[in-house]
């Protein structure tokens, strides 16, 4: 008999922990995939395939209720709504939402245990035959703008050197460019201040990202100081999620951390350029761009400030053009026409 494949969304570790214990223990059931949030969800869902989602209403940053709103039409999949007892919750129904049930005073994990595997997995079992209601009408809330295939995302990492490479490139390119995303090794607060000089210099919109900054034509977005950034895709619209996390390769921001999730979400539809900058951070990351057929470039030894990032890269085989500083920009739009 296929098991029942759920997917389990809620900002809270403790309950996540407990939904996934509960459902281990179901012979017809299995978890395909968990999030902490929408942002996380939105990622991973396609991959996932889940049957039914267990999802919260009350989280950060993007309450479940607008992630519905953005999810349903692309990914029509029944959704029972566990949360806290809120009206919220008939706003749920309008939106899609097959069922609900609310969250018990958790006083003990067993008691949580039994009242999930008696109250809420039934449930979860009958939404699986539902059939899951769009609402379709002119509130632009349901209207989710479906990702085109063509839509591109240029991803640049840097460390030692970078600010001054970065912006060389950004001041080359007209308001026609992609969206761009940028790890740049750089201090909380100094990010921000960055990114003011870029757009500047450069005449694009330029800013500090936040979580569930959408990606947009002519827009730059640099990874805070001290915050990982990751592409991700709500509904049709790609998006950057910007959280604390381990350090990872000794760096927040870390340039793996963008490029890796840049080879998961775009893809063939991305390009990744990795500048002058101590260490190999990036490289593994631009390796896998490569590989989900996006195209890569690395800054050459001559133009760099320290020829240690895009040199790792090249020895892995990521780097698939290697090019001086102030040809980069140029190069850049040929493979666009190209991708086009």
């Amino acid at each position: 008999m296929k098991k029942l494949n759920v997917m389990i969304v809620d900002d809270s570790l403790f309950v996540r922990q407990l939904l996934i214990r509960s459902i281990e223990k179901q012979p017809d059931m299995v978890v395909v995939a968990q999030a902490g949030d929408p942002f996380e969800a939105a990622g991973v869902i396609t991959g996932a395939k889940p049957d039914v989602m267990i999802c919260d209403i009350e989280m950060p940053e993007m309450n479940g209720l607008d992630f519905l709103y953005q999810l349903l039409p692309q990914y029509p999949v029944p959704v029972v709504m566990f949360t806290t007892l809120s009206d919220r919750v008939f706003d749920a129904f309008d939106v899609g939402a097959v069922d609900f049930l609310a969250k018990p005073a958790l006083t003990s994990e067993s008691k949580a245990e039994e009242f999930i595997c008696k109250e809420l997995l039934p449930r979860v079992r009958g939404a699986a035959t539902a059939r899951v209601r769009i609402r379709k009408d002119n509130d632009e809330l349901y209207r989710v703008k479906k990702l085109s295939a063509k839509q591109t995302v240029i991803a640049i990492g840097a460390s030692t050197g970078g600010t001054e490479a970065i912006a060389e490139i950004i001041r080359s390119f007209d308001s026609d460019i992609p969206g761009i995303v940028i790890a740049q090794h750089i201090p909380p607060v100094f990010s921000a201040m960055f990114a003011q000089r870029i757009a500047r210099e450069s005449g694009l919109e330029c800013k500090e990202a936040k979580t569930g900054d959408v990606i947009k034509q002519g827009q730059v977005l640099i990874a805070p100081g001290d915050k990982h950034m990751r592409l991700a895709r709500c509904g049709g619209e790609l998006i950057v999620d910007c959280n604390m996390g381990e350090k990872v390769n000794g760096h927040r921001p870390s340039v793996d951390v963008l490029f890796d999730s840049v080879a998961k979400v775009a893809g063939k539809n991305s390009i990744g350029i990795i500048l002058t900058g101590m260490g190999g951070d990036g490289a593994k990351g631009l390796l896998n761009i490569k590989q989900a057929g996006g195209e890569t470039i690395g800054q050459d030894e001559a133009t760099s400030v320290v020829y240690g990032m895009p040199r790792e890269a090249r020895k892995l085989g990521a780097v698939k053009y290697e090019l001086p500083l102030n040809d980069i920009a140029a190069k850049t739009y040929a493979l666009l026409k190209y991708m086009k």
